[in-house]
């Protein structure tokens, strides 16, 4: 599932210079308004040509701009899924789910209803019609549609930016399963972050029109320069040791330990990842006693980033896990602080929230699911 998109295009007083190759699952491309990740999934879908480039999907050529190759949107077999479900109003949910297997000759048609139905969790809304969903259960349909396109690659261009919290809590989890189990690699449009942390395999961060940063995401988020100063932070993968039902909280195992969070639906041995912010980071020279935080990790000090302000960007190695905290220039000084350090990274169980817990699923018995009948 590889995904190279090397691309050179001007229009009007902005100019694109975008190049990267994704092996994800899941490719996000995050920035800021105005950045150029809609302009790179147009040139992706076949919206755009380029003036210079090409876009290869496992290993088949969609543009090649040396070559003279551009194929036409109906040939490059591209899902999209925009902002707004765009379902026509008109017909029930059975009938615009089945619209999107019109234009796939049946040859070509590989994506099995019941399957795409029972991923999304779509089966007690087939005989509505779009007028009685809401928002979440709209794109859900919208995504369900897409996929009985039979795609190579499913677009996603802030699929989420239209819905409100709840609904965005409600869609989250099936995006997850899609990554996981579809087995048709996914490019994510989106500017917040909490999205990006959550489902990126690969993390592509574009400003003004080119690449800041492409990479692994735990990797990519773990430079707090790309991100805004209140996001910043580190992607760890954990899994469910237990359940603490008498207060409502969770035992993930990480590579350093444990950390205790507000109790997540997962049965134990679950892989969930995990987002922990710089901010929320507090560090100790000497193992702590007598603190209201349930979460202490050893660790050792990496790298100390200051910049020109009050504070510093403290990386840290927890048994191999980086982490980042934000600390004051005084206290680093205070500290002592310097790589190659031990401390003991602190961590507030309140600071985990639906935003920065999420499930890393899989498909019966453990291995990969598809969508394809049989």
């Amino acid at each position: 599932m590889s995904l190279e998109v090397d691309i050179r295009h001007r229009q009007g007083g902005f100019t694109l210079d975008i190049g990267f190759r994704s092996e994800g699952r899941l490719t996000a491309l995050f920035g800021r308004s105005g950045a150029g990740k809609t302009s790179v999934v147009n040139v992706i879908a076949g919206l755009v040509r380029p003036q210079q480039g090409c876009v290869v999907v496992d290993g088949r050529v969609l543009v090649d701009t040396a070559r003279g190759v551009a194929l036409p949107m109906h040939r490059r077999r591209i899902g999209y899924v925009f902002q707004e479900g765009r379902l026509f109003p008109h017909l029930t949910v059975r009938q615009n789910l089945l619209y999107g297997r019109w234009f796939t000759p049946k040859a070509e048609r590989s994506a099995e209803f019941g399957r795409v139905v029972e991923l999304l969790g779509i089966a007690p809304l087939l005989d509505r019609r779009p007028a009685l969903l809401s928002g979440g259960e709209k794109q859900r349909v919208a995504i369900g549609r897409a996929l009985l396109s039979s795609p190579r690659l499913l677009l996603m261009d802030e699929p989420l930016a239209s819905l409100d919290e709840a609904r965005k809590a409600e869609i989250l989890p099936y995006v997850e399963r899609l990554r996981d189990e579809a087995r048709i690699p996914i490019v994510y449009v989106s500017h917040a972050i909490g999205e990006v942390a959550r489902l990126a395999t690969t993390l592509v961060v574009l400003a003004d029109g080119r690449v800041a940063a492409a990479g692994p995401v735990a990797e990519v988020m773990g430079r707090a320069d790309l991100f805004p100063r209140a996001e910043a932070g580190a992607v760890l993968e954990a899994a469910v040791e237990d359940h603490d039902d008498r207060w409502q909280l969770t035992r993930l195992r990480v590579a350093a330990g444990f950390l205790t969070v507000p109790q997540v639906e997962l049965p134990p041995g679950r892989r969930v990842r995990i987002r922990i912010r710089a901010r929320d980071v507090m560090l100790a020279t000497r193992p702590p006693d007598h603190l209201s935080a349930l979460n202490v990790l050893p660790a050792t000090v990496a790298a100390i980033v200051s910049g020109d302000g009050p504070t510093a960007e403290i990386r840290l190695d927890c048994a191999g896990d980086g982490l980042l905290a934000r600390l004051t220039r005084r206290s680093v000084e205070a500290l002592d602080l310097a790589p190659g350090r031990p401390v003991h990274a602190v961590i507030k169980s309140v600071a985990f929230d639906s935003h920065s817990i999420g499930g890393v699923l899989r498909g019966p018995n453990g291995a990969d699911a598809d969508l394809e009948g049989g």
